[in-house]
C-alpha cells in the first residue's frame, strides 16, 4: 500500500476511535450522486455533529481520477480555471461563469490580469454566491463539506497536494489511497460544516480556502452545494428517480446537476417553467437565469432550451457539448437587453412551431395574434391568412409574420460584439495553454445576406440564440466544445 494510502489508514482510525452510538439515517439518493448518498449522524464524545457517508460504487481508479482535482487558476490566464481531467466541468465550467460575472461586475478595467490574492478573494466571493442560490427558499442554513478536524497541516497537505504544483508529475497515489481504502472509508474523513448564517459561511470560505484549490476540492465544494440544498429538496425536484447526478461509468454531470450550479434548482429540463406529460408535472426553469446555456443538443433537436437560459441577467453562457461544457461570455450587456417587440414576436411564434419547422398551421395564427396582443378579430385574422398564406398551404412561415406585423426587423442593423470562449482542459486549447479565445460575433436579421465564416459546433450551438450569428476568431482555428 502506497504511503498516501497508509496515511488516510491512520486518519480513518484517528478519528472513527473516538466515534460512538453512530446512528445512519440513510436518504438514499439511488439518483443524484455518484450514484448513492448516505447520511450519517455521528455523537462523538457527547457532541452531536453531522459527518458525510458517500458510497461511490461502480466508481474505477480512472473516474477518482477525473474528480480527484481542486480549483486551480491557468498560468497563462490568471481569471481562467483550469480542468485536469474530464469530467468535473460540470462544477468547474459554472464556477468560471460566476466568476467571470462577479469579475465583470467589479468594472476592473485589467480583468484579464489578477494577482494571486484577488484570485483568493474572487474565487471565495464566487463560491459564496452559489451556495446562497443553493440554498433554500426561506433558509438560512449552509454547510460545507471539509476535511475533518484536528489534522495537521503537513498531513492534509500531503493528501491535498495541488494539481498546480504536481501536474507533471504522477497523479494516480491519489485515486488509488482512494481504491485502496474503499469509498466508504475515504469518504469518513470528510465532515459536514453547518453554519446558521451568511457572514458566518464566508468566513469559513476564505478560511478553507486551501481545500477548495488542492486535491478534492472540486468535489467538495460539489458535496457543499448538494447538503446546502438539501437531499430532500432536490429528490423532490429531479426528474427521474434512477438519474445520477454524475455518471457512475463516464463522470460527466447531468442536466440537473448542471441546474442545480446555475440556477440552484435540481430540475431535469431545460425549457421555461413546468409542463403536464401524461398527468405527470415535469418541472422546468421559473425564472431568468444569472447565467445562461445553450447546448449543442438542440441544433440536433434533441431538446429546446426556454428563454430564461437562452437570455440570462448577464452575458454569459454555458455551452454543452455531448460531453463537455464551455463557456461563451462578452462584456456588452447589450447582448442581454431586454426583448425588442420583433424577437419576443419570434419566441411566441416558436412556442406555438415546437418542432421549429420555421411555420405554424393557420389554424394557430390567432392564437399566436392573442398571445402578441395584436388585434385578433376573426374577420382580420382570416385576412392576414390569405395575406401570409397566398397559396393556401394551410400555413404561416416566420419570416413573412414577423416582415408584416413588426416591420422594424426589415431594417435591423447588424450588430458586432467582441466575445470570448473559454475551455478549461488544457488539450482542447492551443499550444495546450489554457486561455480565453477572443473573437467577434455579428448578429445579424433574417433577411440579410450571410456571411458563412464557418459550421462548426461553437457556431451551431450560438445559433439556438442567434440564428443569424457569424463569428470571426483572433486565433488560426476555432475554439472547442470539446
Amino acid at each position: 500500500m502506497n504511503s498516501t494510502a497508509s496515511l488516510l489508514l491512520d486518519w480513518v482510525s484517528d478519528g472513527t476511535n473516538c466515534f460512538s452510538n453512530v446512528v445512519k439515517a440513510t436518504c438514499s439518493l439511488a439518483s443524484p450522486l455518484l450514484p448513492f448518498i448516505q447520511l450519517e449522524l455521528v455523537q462523538a464524545q457527547g457532541e452531536c455533529t453531522e459527518g458525510i457517508h458517500h458510497i461511490l460504487r461502480q466508481m474505477t481508479v480512472n473516474q477518482c481520477l477525473q474528480w480527484h482535482g481542486g480549483f486551480v487558476f491557468s498560468e497563462s490566464e490568471s481569471t481562467a480555471l483550469e480542468q485536469f481531467e474530464g469530467g468535473p466541468c460540470a462544477v468547474i465550467a459554472p464556477v468560471q461563469a460566476f466568476l467571470l460575472k462577479r469579475l465583470f461586475a467589479s468594472e476592473k478595467s485589467t480583468w484579464r490580469d489578477c494577482p494571486e490574492e484577488e484570485q483568493k478573494n474572487l474565487l471565495c466571493h464566487t463560491l459564496c454566491d452559489i451556495l446562497e442560490m443553493a440554498c433554500s427558499d426561506n433558509s438560512e442554513s449552509y454547510s460545507l463539506a471539509t476535511w475533518i478536524r484536528g489534522k495537521t497541516t503537513e498531513e492534509t497537505a500531503s493528501i491535498s497536494e495541488s494539481p498546480a504544483e504536481s501536474s507533471r508529475q504522477e497523479e494516480q497515489p491519489s485515486a488509488l489511497a482512494v481504491e485502496e481504502l474503499g469509498f466508504e472509508r475515504f469518504h469518513a474523513l470528510i465532515h459536514k460544516r453547518a453554519f446558521k448564517s451568511f457572514p458566518e459561511l464566508k468566513d469559513a470560505i476564505w478560511d478553507q480556502y486551501s481545500v477548495w484549490t488542492n486535491r478534492f476540492g472540486v468535489l467538495l465544494f460539489l458535496y457543499s452545494v448538494i447538503l446546502t440544498k438539501g437531499i430532500e429538496n432536490i429528490k423532490n425536484e429531479i426528474e427521474d428517480a434512477t438519474e445520477p447526478l454524475i455518471d457512475p461509468v463516464y463522470g460527466h454531470g447531468s442536466q440537473s446537476l448542471i441546474n442545480l450550479l446555475l440556477t440552484g434548482h435540481a430540475v431535469s429540463n431545460v425549457w421555461d417553467g413546468d409542463r403536464e406529460c401524461s398527468g405527470m408535472k415535469l418541472l422546468g426553469i421559473h425564472k431568468q437565469a444569472t447565467i445562461g446555456f445553450l447546448t449543442l443538443m438542440e441544433s440536433l433537436r434533441y431538446c429546446k432550451v426556454g428563454s430564461y437560459l437562452k437570455s440570462p441577467k448577464f452575458p454569459i453562457w454555458i455551452l454543452g457539448s455531448e460531453t463537455h461544457l464551455t463557456v461563451f461570455f462578452a462584456k456588452d450587456m447589450a447582448l442581454v437587453a431586454p426583448e425588442a417587440p420583433s424577437e419576443q414576436a419570434r419566441r411566441v411564434f416558436q412556442t406555438y412551431d415546437p418542432e421549429d419547422n420555421g411555420f405554424i398551421p393557420d389554424t394557430l395564427l390567432e392564437d399566436v395574434m392573442k398571445a402578441l396582443d395584436l388585434v385578433s378579430d376573426p374577420e382580420y385574422v382570416n385576412l392576414m391568412k390569405t395575406k401570409l398564406d397566398p397559396e393556401g398551404l394551410g400555413i404561416i412561415l416566420l419570416g413573412p409574420f414577423l416582415q408584416e406585423f413588426f416591420p422594424e426587423q426589415d431594417s435591423r442593423v447588424s450588430e458586432s460584439f467582441t466575445v470570448y470562449h473559454y475551455n478549461g482542459l488544457k488539450q482542447s486549447n492551443y499550444n495546450e495553454k489554457v486561455m480565453y479565445v477572443e473573437g467577434t460575433a455579428v448578429v445579424m436579421g433574417f433577411e440579410e445576406p450571410m456571411l458563412q465564416t464557418d459550421d462548426t459546433p461553437v457556431k451551431r450551438c450560438l445559433q439556438t440564440k442567434w440564428p443569424y450569428i457569424e463569428l470571426l476568431w483572433t486565433t488560426d482555428r476555432s475554439p472547442s466544445l470539446n
